[in-house]
């Protein structure tokens, strides 16, 4: 069993096809499909359950993968120990975020991370929580900003801010005239939300109570994909949503007919955090990052850098 073995087996299963695998590993379909052989009979067991159709990992081979891709980080992590003789912040830094960070939170920080740190490659991908906390279990990305509360021992959660909400309506909503938005004028009013397993979705319905109200309103099949979708279906006159203070500075706040405000009631808010496993052997450039953030951060938003908490919901 070497490296390169393990390399094989993870691309399969990443790619769950052995051509495609041995396309991403620059090498022909039957030599890696003899090594992976050679592997499954060196361990006595099937990594994958094959068929003309599918290639599906096993139980045993789940496993195995697991301690592959911990196996691989940490033979990076040696090269990683010799570049940091020449410098401390070299090399890629896999970093997933949520799609409502993502596109509001990169664009400050991509150019000074640069400047800073120009060693550093940032590597990034967008999902859902959920898929980006199966990633970082699995070793496929070394940390994830996300605006969810995160309790698991085996990982480290940093508080970076504090993001508070506001309410965007259309230029024609009873809202438009109030003084002030409370609690009480959310609690009676529909909203619009994004699709299942967008952590925004469930934060509205939190704060908003939504989960104690009848679902079944004139909006109640109205799901976006986008905030910036979503955000649309407000400016034609489908309703209002909340939107975290970062997609304040988006395009849609210019000739959109979308009024927005910010709400000044407790616990109108998320916080954003930086989660990574404990085990990661790269904390500098973690570091580097948050405090890269940290710099570019919009005054419509209460930084928290340094402080660590887990128990606070998002």
């Amino acid at each position: 069993m070497n490296l390169r073995d393990l390399k094989y087996i993870i691309a399969v299963a990443d790619t769950r096809h052995f051509g495609k695998a041995a396309q991403r590993c620059f090498v022909s379909q039957p030599t890696l499909s003899g090594q992976i052989r050679k592997l499954e009979d060196e361990l006595g067991v099937a990594i994958f359950e094959r068929t003309n159709r599918s290639v599906r990992v096993t139980a045993v081979g789940e496993e195995i993968l697991r301690h592959a891709r911990q196996m691989i980080e940490q033979a990076d992590a040696i090269r990683s120990v010799s570049a940091a003789q020449r410098d401390p912040l070299a090399g890629p830094l896999r970093i997933g975020a949520i799609p409502t960070i993502s596109p509001y939170l990169m664009p400050l920080i991509l150019v000074p991370l640069k400047q800073q740190h120009p060693q550093l490659r940032l590597v990034l991908s967008e999902e859902t929580t959920e898929r980006l906390l199966q990633r970082l279990h699995n070793h496929e990305i070394d940390a994830a900003l996300l605006a969810t509360a995160v309790e698991d021992r085996d990982l480290e959660v940093t508080a970076l801010f504090d993001e508070p909400f506001w309410i965007a309506h259309p230029r024609d909503h009873p809202f438009y005239i109030k003084e002030q938005i409370t609690r009480k004028d959310l609690d009676n009013t529909e909203l619009l939300l994004l699709a299942e397993g967008h952590c925004l979705a469930q934060q509205v319905r939190d704060l908003c109570h939504l989960q104690d109200r009848d679902q079944g309103g004139d909006m109640a099949d109205l799901r976006a994909s986008s905030l910036e979708t979503l955000l649309q279906l407000v400016g034609a006159g489908f309703g209002s949503t909340l939107v975290p203070a970062l997609a304040m500075r988006g395009s849609w706040t210019t000739d959109s007919g979308v009024v927005a405000r910010k709400l000044e009631f407790r616990g109108a808010e998320r916080r954003v955090s930086l989660v990574s496993r404990n085990s990661y052997p790269r904390k500098q450039a973690l570091t580097a990052l948050a405090e890269v953030i940290m710099q570019q951060l919009p005054n419509t938003v209460k930084p928290l850098y340094g402080k660590k908490d887990v128990n606070k919901s998002a």
